[in-house]
This record gives C-alpha cells, structure tokens and sequence, in this order.
C-alpha cells in the first residue's frame, strides 16, 4: 500500500475524460428536489453512497453541482473542519478518521473531507476504505472535468469553490508556474491559468438566481 493513494491520485489525472456537456444549474435544482426525477437527491446519494463506481457522468454532475442548491453544506471556515485538519496535521489518523466520518455523514460529496479520509485511510494502510473513498472522489472529480474542456471562455471548468479549483489544479498537473489572471463573469470568477501562452479556464461559481 506504500504511495497507493498518490499513484492513484496520479491516475486521475491520465484517465480520460468523460464527454463535455453544458451544465443546466436549474435542471438539477429540479431534479434534486422531484421524488419522480431519476436523478432525485436521495436516490442519488444512496447509489453514491452504495455503488459508487456506478454512478455515471449526469448522476455525478447532479450530486456535485447540486452543493449548490443545498443548506447543510460544511465549509473549510467552520470550527469541526478546523478540528479534523488539525487531526490530521499532528498525524492522528484515527482522530482523523472518527471526525472524517463525522463530518462525511453529514456532507459526504464534499472533496476536502473526502481528500482528508483518503489521506488518512491511506497512511494507516486501509486499503479497502481508502478504495471506496476514492470511487466516490474520482466520480464527483469526473463530473467536474466533464463541465467543459478548458480551452476557452465559453468552455471553462466548471468549479464550485476555489479549494475545488486547487483539487482540480492539481489533478490536471498545473504547476506553480502557471500564472492566474481573473475577471468577473455572469453567476462566477474566470480565472485564467497560463504558461507559456497556453491557457486553462477555470469558472469558481457563485449561482445566484
């Protein structure tokens, strides 16, 4: 199990990405809200939850954009995140795990605590959690990338915070060396990464309608 969660997490990176399609922010809304929908909230987190490998690139768009549309979000800002990053940053990797999975119940498409649980599965050598974290990370990642290709402004990525637009960086293996360039856009920030006249576009989404 020695570096399994970086070689993994280097694979994200290589894998090829699900085909790009335009995001319907108020789709999803109301799809997560119907009991009829196919892509209803509680339907998906139990398959998310069950068989994440499962879940395809809609399913994953749904529950990763969906963050935005819900109430019981916890954030980097909020006391018990504070705490589990203080766990895992003395290296209590047990500590780490009892409040990652805390936290995990109550927000479990979250990338961060998601990130945390895979690093400290990965450190006490739990092979089997540290997979299943990671099928449901590389789905909610998956959805993400699939948001658009990049490459223009009328195609950027499509992120729902600044720390998802870093796990993004890093799964697109941009380095320091990009320099970051940002304007305001409708419903977001663009922020546009370049180096050496190549470009990658990023949306951090601010929806508000």
């Amino acid at each position: 199990m020695k570096h399994h969660f970086f070689l993994l997490f280097l694979l994200i990176s290589v894998l090829g990405f699900a085909q790009k399609s335009k995001i319907d922010f108020k789709a999803i809304e109301k799809d997560l809200k119907s009991e009829k929908s196919q892509y209803n909230y509680n339907k998906l987190i139990f398959k998310y939850k069950a068989y994440p490998k499962s879940l395809d690139t809609l399913e994953a768009q749904h529950l990763y954009y969906g963050r935005n549309f819900r109430e019981d979000l916890l954030f980097t800002t909020d006391e018990a995140f504070k705490s589990l990053a203080d766990a895992f940053k003395s290296n209590n990797f047990q500590d780490c795990i009892r409040q990652g999975k805390a936290l995990y119940d109550k927000d479990p498409t979250n990338l961060d605590i998601l990130l945390i649980l895979l690093k400290a599965y990965d450190s006490i050598k739990d092979g089997e959690n540290f997979l299943y974290h990671l099928s449901q990370f590389r789905a909610l990642t998956d959805g993400m990338k699939s948001s658009g290709d990049g490459k223009t402004e009328k195609a950027p990525y499509l992120v729902n915070s600044v720390g998802d637009e870093y796990i993004l960086l890093n799964i697109l293996n941009l380095g320091k060396e990009y320099t970051r360039g940002s304007k305001s856009v409708k419903d977001g920030i663009l922020d546009i990464w370049e180096k050496d006249g190549n470009k990658i576009y990023i949306k951090v989404l601010y929806i508000d309608y």
